[in-house]
């Protein structure tokens, strides 16, 4: 068995769920973790301190066992930038906005709604028509800026819906995705909040 499976087998068998290992060339490990999604949950769990130290010991111990050469190890959420490396990661964030870069850049052909050459999106994640599909709601991050409320401070003009461009893609185009690492400092949002799709 691989150190790499050691790892996951130990973590899910914890009760959470493996979503990001990294092994650095100075012996880090770092494992990330977090508790699996359910749809049916009423209110989203997080992972506390406590959740990193029981699976820190039990790692330490297991890796010994197994006899896995690491100078230091790192048990820790997935933060506010969560990657998406799992259909069950794009199910559990619909309704998100996420930052996906693909595997290769849409050319001036698609319709010439998107840049040529572009491989890297911002935008509201969505499910698509089609099993296995998915679409992103393009932010237009160089909308401009409008001082139309009586406040008088900067706000950015609400795209027209007729005119809010989509990206369709599945999930073998893309190269990365992470949650976008948008803070609100109002407090956290109960799950379902967003805009559902």
């Amino acid at each position: 068995m691989s150190w790499q499976q050691v790892v996951e087998q130990t973590v899910v068998g914890l009760g959470y769920e493996l979503v990001d290992l990294e092994r650095s060339a100075g012996g880090l490990l770092r494992v990330t973790i977090d508790w699996p999604w359910d749809a049916a949950q009423a209110q989203e769990r997080f992972v506390t301190v406590e959740d990193c130290e029981r699976v820190t010991r039990q790692l330490q111990y297991v890796l010994e066992v197994e006899g896995v050469d690491y100078r230091r190890l790192e048990v820790g959420s997935p933060g506010i930038d969560r990657p998406l490396r799992h259909e069950r990661d794009y199910e559990r964030f619909v309704g998100e906005v996420v930052d996906l870069s693909l595997r290769t850049p849409i050319g001036a052909a698609a319709a010439g709604a998107v840049a040529p050459a572009r491989k890297k999106f911002r935008g509201t994640l969505r499910r698509g028509s089609q099993p296995g599909t998915w679409q992103l709601e393009l932010i237009d991050e160089a909308a401009p800026l409008s001082s139309a409320k009586p406040t008088g401070k900067p706000q950015r003009r609400v795209a027209d819906p007729a005119t809010v461009q989509v990206l369709g893609f599945t999930l073998d185009e893309v190269r990365e995705a992470r949650l976008a690492p948008i803070v609100d400092f109002k407090g956290r949002r109960p799950r379902g909040a967003h805009d559902p799709a």
